[in-house]
């Protein structure tokens, strides 16, 4: 015991299986629940400063906010400045001193809320629930994690592997800034955690659908709706004939849904549109159904003589299956929580996150760490205060555990 420890001070151990966790008294659940007032309270702070994400100095601001809190605690900071979207935060810790991402963890501080939400959605208790714009999606997480590596840091605790936390600015608009920083981090780790609220039961996340979108043009020719009714070429009347179509690719055996969910076209009654637009999303379960929809799309052709149709867009996010090594994976996540007392749980959602990213590269991931809770997006949003210490116990225990 007395040689392990020794080389263990000294770092020659790190690279090996054995976790500190392993040795010492792992933090309970009881532990947090100590803490829960303070992750409350964190929590309400980083809700009360408003983070849409096509706000980038909105979004910066609880940056600021969480990179001084990274500061606290010991890490190595790097703020990734974007022109056209708000800056992307990691906090490293390495022990190994060799440069090594460890743990990987996601969170995002963007929200769909627009600024001024709060004067009609202030942050507030009620029953027993945190209310409030992004409460759980997802700056609970935010709040889970940070008080998770106080914990540590306090009880001197702290996990003798690497671990790196990113927080991304435009999650919620397909993270089109982050996903090579995503990418890059979570090539280099050993297991990535996406702190995405976890489903209504408290079950984690095993799979996700793939996320595809598209926008459809289609070019016709004005004329007089009366007086030269003739010589037009209706866009919309075209359209309508390709949305009949798009929304037969529907298939719910194969898990494939196609949703036209906007649509445009036309300047006035009296007259025959010239053009017309509809915005398409599509969600998978495989990548090969996303590349078969995809292909499927981009080869429509006109109905209509004198129309022209053109198609952009694809798969945005690749599918998360729960293949063996996600089934391997959960296994031994529930192998951990057994050891807090817990049962956990596994789940599946049509939607995705940036764990979608991750599974392709075949890296360990586990999805919806995150917070309790319900009614993301909507005037309803709340997480269950109750629950928070659980959460992040488990939060805790695979990061000292793992």
């Amino acid at each position: 015991m007395y040689l392990f420890r020794a080389l263990r001070f000294f770092g020659l151990l790190w690279s090996t299986p054995w976790k500190r966790g392993q040795t010492d008294r792992m933090l309970s659940i009881q532990d947090f629940s100590a803490r829960n007032a303070e992750l409350v309270a964190l929590l309400t702070r980083l809700v009360e400063i408003e983070s849409p994400t096509t706000d980038k100095a909105a979004v910066d601001r609880v940056g600021a906010l969480v990179a001084g809190e990274l500061r606290q605690l010991g890490a190595e900071v790097t703020v990734h400045e974007r022109a056209d979207a708000g800056n992307h935060i990691t906090g490293r810790w390495d022990p190994t001193g060799q440069d090594k991402i460890g743990i990987l963890v996601m969170c995002h501080m963007d929200t769909v809320y627009s600024l001024g939400t709060l004067a009609r959605q202030p942050c507030h208790q009620m029953d027993g629930r945190l209310m409030g714009p992004g409460t759980m999606d997802m700056k609970g997480s935010i709040a889970m994690l940070l008080t998770a590596l106080r914990a540590f840091r306090e009880a001197g605790a702290w996990p003798a592997r690497p671990i790196t936390a990113l927080f991304t600015s435009d999650e919620e608009t397909g993270s089109d800034t982050s996903r090579e920083l995503i990418e890059s981090l979570a090539r280099r780790a050993e297991l990535v955690l996406c702190l995405e609220p976890c489903l209504p039961d408290g079950s984690l996340k095993t799979w996700r659908k793939g996320v595809g979108d598209f926008e459809i043009t289609v070019s016709g020719k004005a004329a007089h709706a009366g007086a030269d009714h003739e010589r037009g070429r209706n866009a919309i009347e075209e359209l309508a004939q390709q949305i009949i179509a798009i929304q037969k690719l529907t298939d719910y055996k194969q898990g494939t849904t196609v949703n036209v969910g906007v649509v445009r076209g036309g300047t006035r009654s009296n007259v025959v549109p010239e053009h017309a637009w509809a915005h398409v999303d599509l969600r998978v379960m495989t990548a090969t159904e996303g590349d078969r929809v995809t292909q499927w799309m981009h080869q429509l052709k006109p109905v209509m003589p004198g129309t022209t149709i053109t198609v952009v867009g694809g798969l945005n996010r690749p599918p998360m299956p729960r293949d063996e090594r996600m089934a391997a994976t959960f296994a031994r996540a529930s192998a951990i929580a057994s050891r807090l007392g817990m049962a956990v749980s596994e789940g599946g959602t049509g939607g995705g996150s940036d764990a979608n990213f991750v599974a392709p590269l075949g890296v360990p991931v586990l999805d919806g760490l995150g917070a309790l809770g319900n009614g993301a997006h909507s005037e309803r949003e709340h997480v269950h205060i109750a629950s928070l210490p659980e959460r992040t116990a488990l939060l805790a225990a695979l990061l000292s555990e793992w």
